[in-house]
């Protein structure tokens, strides 16, 4: 908790919050904490009690209070009080939770759809796809093994700064995406047990992980550097699934008549092509 707000008070300069300054040298930067006392209308002491950890007995009421303070977005704000939760509520034990399953109809859809599609988990198992979806991640389905671990592979396959060429902006994101999960679920094993490996592994990571950024990233756009068709810009929607909790379908579409849809069209006739020798060649066998 201490680290998450300090983080957001420093953003925030006293101009920005409305505040007026006196020309004394700040030690800080952003927000001092009675600054953010004053605009959340509670004592220095208690927000100080607050940013230490110390949250019993904090109201929902002052939790938004503090939300508007520090100008929170809808993910911080979730983040906040998950964060405030786990610190007030009863701690789980840390348990291994079951790998959510691809319902028959739910596979079926997948496969119908004509742009690449995947099922994945929030930590980046791919649990099922479409072969348009295996085409455009071809790194992540190696030939005669089961996928690769999304978010392992954003980190510790050199691979991914190719196929990216934005690497950074996406593997900020997926920092952040697991930012979110831990304060929402701190008991969650195979979570810790990933940021665990990916800290001790990656600088980059490492450093990230620190800055406590939470954004949410269910929609937008990619640049991927396909090894087959090039560079492609291709928007992406996230869709959570209900029905199977823990499981994301994730779509991949290119904007009409751009050199991404030729780009994507051309993936397609190959991964049309490479199916069909597939077949042919089983017959023969």
């Amino acid at each position: 908790m201490q680290q998450f707000l300090t983080a957001l008070r420093g953003r925030i300069t006293p101009e920005q919050a409305g505040l007026t300054t006196f020309g004394s040298e700040r030690r800080v930067p952003g927000l001092r904490r009675e600054e953010v006392a004053q605009l959340a209308g509670v004592s220095t002491a208690y927000y100080t009690r607050m940013e230490r950890g110390d949250l019993g007995g904090v109201s929902e009421s002052v939790l938004y209070a503090l939300v508007r303070a520090l100008e929170l977005n809808e993910a911080e704000s979730a983040h906040l009080f998950d964060l405030a939760r786990a610190a007030t509520g009863l701690r789980r034990a840390p348990r291994v939770k079951p790998t959510p399953r691809v319902s028959p109809r739910l596979a079926l859809l997948i496969d119908a759809l004509d742009v690449p599609a995947l099922a994945m988990t929030q930590l980046g198992d791919c649990v099922a796809s479409n072969p348009m979806g295996r085409a455009l991640f071809p790194d992540l389905f190696p030939p005669d093994r089961p996928p690769l671990n999304g978010t392992r592979y954003l980190f510790l396959d050199d691979r991914a700064r190719v196929f990216y060429p934005d690497w950074e902006k996406t593997a900020r994101e997926a920092v952040s995406g697991l930012r979110l999960m831990a304060g929402h679920d701190p008991s969650d094993r195979a979570l810790m047990a990933l940021v665990g490996e990916l800290a001790t592994r990656s600088a980059d990571f490492r450093t990230w992980w620190g800055g406590h950024t939470v954004r949410t990233h269910f929609a937008g756009t990619k640049t991927i550097h396909h090894p087959v068709v090039g560079d492609m810009t291709l928007g992406f929607e996230v869709m959570a699934l209900p029905s199977t909790p823990g499981l994301n379908l994730l779509t991949y579409i290119a904007e009409p008549s751009t050199p991404s849809a030729d780009a994507l069209n051309l993936l397609r006739s190959w991964t049309a092509d490479s199916a069909a020798t597939e077949i042919d060649t089983a017959r023969q066998h």
